[in-house]
């Protein structure tokens, strides 16, 4: 890989241990993947939650967070992806105090490198988008491919060393999203329904997503009248990287680089696929019912924005959940305090439902807690977490925000 005069410094040392540490493990990324230099950054999105961590993870964060402060403190603006405990919520959750221990060492540490803690996998949505064009490291797949898509903005997905490596040099390998030539379009969709709901939104990300199934390729979708909303498009690309490890697609006429099919072919197009509303459909019925009850509904991975904390409000409000089944809504810290101000978690707490702030559901030791409190049929809009959270001992179902609301206040689905 090429170096410049100040990455070759900073490889050896000249500006400190935690930076040639970065340096020389995005070295290694970079040959890996054939990357040709580094690319300078705007901004780092952190994904680094202590399930994941672990013991040593943590202990690995507070090495470096022992470096001068010089040495330590992150170059680019760096923000957090959801941690792993609320700590106003997490005993009533049934989660650990060793869990909570290790989750404020991990807070710590990062404190003393300069992340902000945002917690949050909306940062698009709450802190500051990256701009069109912007080089950024994102971790979480969501934010990724929003960033990517949405905005028009350069990332690959970026595991936790790997974002921290970035935050701390203020580059990454220069490989995959980065380039123009990856950016260009592999597959081919008609869709012939606009989906109506954000579930729906996110069952048309999963059927792309198993249809592209690779990170390399680049899904084209045409058919869409009408600009979607960003709840829209955060549902389906959520959906789309978790089915497909996708990082990146077009929306013709929607996303910023796709006016037409000529930006995002180069060369004759593939043949056109057709996703129709029987294909939504057929997905949704892939995970069954709970008609014989529900322990749990989610709404999480992504968190909710404002705006859908302000339907799941208006659909709980002078409504009771029942006795058997648990609510529960992640959003990050921001909109937490919005909520609290606006009366919206007032309102779903009177139903009895729980607003959790700051986590997402399966980054918060998901199995063990289903375990504690008896959780197994678990009920969610989010297509996203139904795809990830049977990995963790449940048995979930995919249903639009007003159906799960139904089910939460009956205790079971109906047909």
């Amino acid at each position: 890989m090429r170096l410049t005069d100040q990455e070759e410094a900073m490889l050896a040392g000249e500006f400190g241990e935690p930076r040639r540490r970065g340096l020389e493990q995005q070295i290694r990324v970079g040959r890996f993947f054939d990357a040709e230099d580094l690319v300078e950054i705007a901004q780092v999105h952190l994904m680094a939650d202590t399930e994941s961590l672990g013991e040593a993870g943590v202990a690995w964060l507070e090495e470096l967070a022992a470096y001068p402060e010089e040495q330590r403190r992150v170059c680019v603006p760096t923000v957090t992806d959801p941690r792993g405990v609320d700590f106003d919520a997490y005993k009533r959750l049934g989660q650990q105090e060793s869990w909570a221990a290790l989750e404020r060492r991990a807070i710590r540490a990062f404190t003393a490198m300069g992340l902000l803690m945002t917690d949050t996998c909306i940062n698009y949505q709450t802190i500051f988008p990256p701009a069109f064009g912007e080089h950024v490291a994102f971790g979480d797949t969501g934010s990724t491919i929003y960033a990517n898509s949405v905005c028009g903005a350069r990332s690959n997905f970026e595991g936790g060393p790997s974002a921290l490596a970035a935050a701390l040099t203020g580059r990454t390998p220069r490989y995959g999203a980065h380039l123009d030539r990856r950016r260009k379009g592999t597959h081919r969709f008609v869709v012939a329904d606009r989906p109506e709901t954000l579930s729906d939104w996110g069952a048309l990300g999963g059927v792309v997503g198993r249809a592209a199934g690779s990170y390399w390729t680049v899904p084209v979708l045409e058919g869409i009248e009408g600009s979607p909303t960003s709840d829209e498009l955060k549902h389906f690309g959520a959906a789309l990287a978790s089915y497909g490890s996708v990082p990146l697609f077009h929306m013709i006429g929607v996303t910023p680089e796709a006016h037409d099919l000529g930006d995002v072919f180069d060369g004759p197009m593939p043949d056109p696929k057709t996703i129709g509303r029987a294909d939504i459909d057929a997905f949704y019925e892939g995970f069954g019912l709970h008609e014989e009850g529900v322990d749990l509904v989610v709404f999480a991975a992504p968190q909710q924005s404002l705006v859908e904390m302000q339907q799941l409000a208006g659909l709980l409000k002078g409504r009771k959940i029942s006795d058997r089944t648990t609510l529960i809504a992640a959003t990050s810290p921001e909109i937490k305090s919005a909520c609290d101000r606006l009366g919206l978690t007032q309102t779903i707490e009177e139903a009895g439902g729980i607003v959790l702030k700051g986590v997402c559901f399966y980054q918060m030791y998901a199995r063990e807690i289903g375990e504690a409190n008896g959780w197994k049929r678990l009920l969610s809009n989010s297509a996203k977490l139904v795809n990830i959270i049977a990995g963790y001992g449940y048995e979930p179902v995919l249903a639009p925000m007003d159906k799960c609301v139904d089910a939460a206040c009956a205790g079971k689905m109906n047909r």
